[in-house]
């Protein structure tokens, strides 16, 4: 638990502060220069300890589903764990998804929201995800005229599906250890391309 701001501050200090309210009184009065010093270096330790925390917690209980997303190894090490988990189209979903957001002709949109809503939102589609009845026909409704949000919804719920049930399956898996114990090999740019040893 953090360290109170004001922690050396004796108790007949704060009663004399609430007594003369109406008189405008600082802090800086009633410590000394020893004591403001001290109180400073306390509230310098609170905030490197709120990161050390943050650090802690990221490795304690693994990275966030937004940072596996954003590494390439860690995606396809995810993908693959969602494949033998027989959910790889909750990925497959969020993947379309983003890529159907990064496109920028209008005439391509109409059809790639339907091959998203064919492949993924049909109630008969193979790869059909787990979204409620509402949005699946909000969804349909905007397949008249669709626009770069139509998805956001079920985008929505199926990551935070992901988020909520496989990734931290995923975090205790053997694949998720093995890929992040496995030793980085240095990388060296070069202009144009980039090379492994």
């Amino acid at each position: 638990m953090p360290k109170l701001l004001f922690s050396k501050i004796r108790i007949y200090e704060f009663k004399d502060l609430i007594r003369n309210k109406k008189q405008p009184m600082t802090m800086d009065v009633l410590l000394s220069r020893k004591k403001q010093k001290n109180n400073i270096r306390c509230v310098l330790i609170q905030k490197k300890t709120e990161a050390d925390s943050y650090q802690q917690d990221r490795l304690t209980h693994g990275p966030k589903l937004a940072d596996l997303l954003e590494n390439r190894d860690y995606l396809a090490a995810f993908r693959s764990f969602l494949q033998s988990e027989f959910s790889a189209e909750n990925i497959e979903f969020w993947l379309a998804c983003r890529e159907y957001k990064r496109m920028t002709s209008s005439g391509r949109l109409s059809n790639k929201a339907a091959d998203i809503y064919k492949e993924f939102l049909h109630p008969m589609a193979q790869k059909e995800v787990n979204i409620d009845h509402h949005t699946r026909e909000k969804i349909e409704r905007s397949l008249l005229k669709p626009d770069l949000t139509c998805f956001d919804e079920a985008e929505m719920h199926i990551y935070r599906l992901m988020e909520k049930d496989s990734c931290p399956r995923f975090l205790k898996s053997e694949a998720y250890q093995n890929l992040r114990n496995a030793p980085r090999k240095p990388m060296f740019l070069h202009v144009g391309h980039t090379h492994r040893l």
